[in-house]
């Protein structure tokens, strides 16, 4: 069954004191375009992602988030500035010397009275936060568990929204193809007898034209073999024969097509192209009103199956 191209996936995983959020969303697009979005730290997994969604994706464009979450303090490191640290507090003590203040500056009650300004400063004591835990080849196994955990969770519901969408898709042109059916049975039915009424219609105006010479004294030499050979070339151009059978022949593929498991937004695309190349010609050969009438209708159903065509993968 085919599927659609525009889908929304979300995935979640709670491992080892770590969570991992993934949305995916696609849209419409040519080819097969993604966009993934890692926390930095992770981008050393962009390939493993890539290829997992070239592996179930095939067109579209196709967005990745990525969200992380850590409740484990394995992930988390202090590091102090020692040498920022100790030239900030030798710089506390220039500053008290200079202006003869006394160490009572500072509450008299802290065991350490310089501690409070010294934590004050965001340079003095500064977190690591998963890059110390994923340089460990341990850890960096656990967070892709993790994450491909939510990703596969995410690609699941994600294709199964594509499937539902396809197989609606699908109905719908298998009720437009229904259709186009209908009206070429039509034109088949319809289209000799516009040819031989096309050609008594040129006879009477020959006639009437042989007449009028007569009437007038003007040469009148018309061979009756002649002109039933006009008539008889008039008829084979005139004839849409092939065309309606390759028109069968593109509908019955189309039929095989929506069975096809694999991709098939591209295949379907060239044939709907070959099919508006038959009905083209058709419309091209046929003088016949009512036939032009049917011609226009085919091509207004076809031209909706093709819009269809484009959500498909």
């Amino acid at each position: 069954m085919p599927k659609s191209m525009t889908g929304f996936g979300r995935g979640e995983c709670l491992r080892y004191d770590r969570r991992f959020k993934v949305e995916i969303k696609s849209v419409n697009h040519r080819y097969g375009d993604f966009n993934i979005r890692l926390p930095r730290f992770l981008n050393a997994f962009e390939d493993r992602v890539r290829k997992r969604l070239a592996s179930q994706i095939a067109r579209g464009k196709v967005d990745v988030w990525v969200g992380f979450d850590s409740y484990t303090q394995r992930d988390i490191q202090a590091k102090v500035n020692w040498a920022f640290a100790d030239a900030y507090v030798h710089a506390l003590k220039e500053i008290c010397d200079r202006y003869n203040w006394q160490i009572t500056l500072f509450p008299s009650n802290e065991t350490n009275p310089g501690l409070g300004l010294l934590a004050r400063n965001p340079d003095v004591v500064t977190f690591e936060k998963f890059e110390s835990a994923y340089s460990n080849g341990e850890a960096q196994n656990e967070f892709w568990e993790a994450l491909s955990g939510a990703l596969e969770e995410a690609l699941t519901r994600f294709n199964a929204m594509r499937q539902a969408e396809g197989e609606a898709l699908a109905a719908d042109m298998r009720e437009k193809r229904g259709r186009v059916r209908e009206l070429a049975a039509l034109i088949t039915e319809r289209a000799p007898v516009a040819v031989a009424e096309h050609a008594e219609k040129l006879r009477e105006r020959l006639t009437e034209l042989v007449e009028k010479l007569q009437e007038s004294n003007a040469p009148t030499e018309i061979a009756e073999s002649r002109f039933l050979t006009e008539i008889a070339l008039l008829a084979d151009r005139s004839s849409i024969d092939e065309e309606l059978t390759r028109l069968a022949s593109h509908l019955s593929q189309f039929d095989d097509i929506l069975e096809e498991s694999e991709p098939i937004g591209r295949k379907l695309d060239f044939l709907v192209q070959e099919l508006n190349r038959e009905v083209n010609t058709i419309g091209s050969k046929s003088t016949d009103q009512q036939l032009a009438k049917w011609v226009v209708e085919l091509k207004s159903e076809i031209e909706k199956i093709r819009e269809q065509v484009q959500n498909i993968e």
